[in-house]
């Protein structure tokens, strides 16, 4: 089975999931994780590695490239066991994000590139005519870009219209940790779209991941709900438990909501 379930959890009989897919690359996990707020670089680590996530997005902008530097993050990633993907937080033009795309690439990341172009300062909430701007230019260029959004279908579409590789709608506001506001909204993207949908930003604890995971997108990219956790490593595998339930209550199917009871044992054959 190639399904998300952690090989010492998972049932034999467990209904079967495909792969994680974006612009041709698989993964197992559908957790994606950050690197950023962490009180050291051991706890971020060790985070990590309790979240069994494939994907650890690197902020262009706020880290030292320098791999040999010690204090620095991406000495302690490898590319050998990550995926590392770069993206350009901290950026609020689409001149900005381009040019930081760029310069990840010329430092060595591969052509995957989350994108971020923000338009306020107070709410961190996308431009997404910067978005916009940005992805037709980067998309151009060759890059395969995952671009953060807001729970818009219309922005969506047109990011996948521009020829993202994945749209990253958010469930709420970037840090807040208040879960996912709108579930409509995200599962209305899911359906619409063809590109894989993965939310980002605003979970804060495992109960907001499974619900999350139950409205079928294909993943979730986290990182203040696993840095600023009291215990960031045990945090970080609660997360990894809770995508993978709720990924796999999604494709169970729950059972119909009602406003009636419902016995949940047979009444023919009752003794009298």
């Amino acid at each position: 089975m190639t399904g998300t379930l952690s090989p010492d959890l998972a049932p034999t009989d467990t209904l079967a999931d495909s792969p994680l897919t974006i612009a041709g690359r698989s993964f197992r996990s559908r957790l994606m994780v950050g690197t950023g707020k962490y009180r050291s670089n051991e706890d971020m680590v060790r985070a990590i590695e309790a979240s069994r996530a494939e994907i650890v997005t690197v902020a262009v902008r706020r880290v030292d490239l320098d791999r040999t530097k010690e204090a620095g993050v991406l000495y302690h990633l490898s590319p050998a066991r990550y995926f590392l993907l770069a993206n350009t937080a901290g950026c609020y033009t689409a001149d900005e994000a381009v040019r930081y795309a760029r310069l990840a690439r010329e430092a060595g990341f591969n052509d995957f590139v989350k994108l971020e172009v923000i338009g306020d300062r107070e709410t961190l909430l996308p431009d997404t005519d910067g978005l916009l701007a940005a992805a037709r230019t980067l998309v151009r260029e060759g890059f395969q870009v995952l671009a953060y959004t807001n729970d818009d279908l219309i922005t969506a579409l047109r990011l996948e219209d521009a020829g993202c590789a994945a749209i990253m709608p958010l469930a709420s506001p970037i840090g807040s940790g208040l879960g996912l506001i709108n579930p409509y909204s995200i599962r209305t993207i899911k359906r619409r779209l063809a590109a894989p949908v993965i939310v980002d930003a605003g979970v804060g604890t495992a109960s907001d991941a499974c619900v999350t995971m139950e409205q079928g997108v294909d993943g979730i990219l986290m990182n203040t709900a696993l840095a600023e956790a009291r215990d960031p490593v045990a945090m970080a595998r609660a997360m990894s438990l809770a995508v993978e339930s709720g990924r796999l209550a999604h494709l169970a199917g729950r059972m119909p909501r009602r406003e009636v009871a419902m016995p949940s044992s047979p009444t023919r054959g009752m003794l009298e």
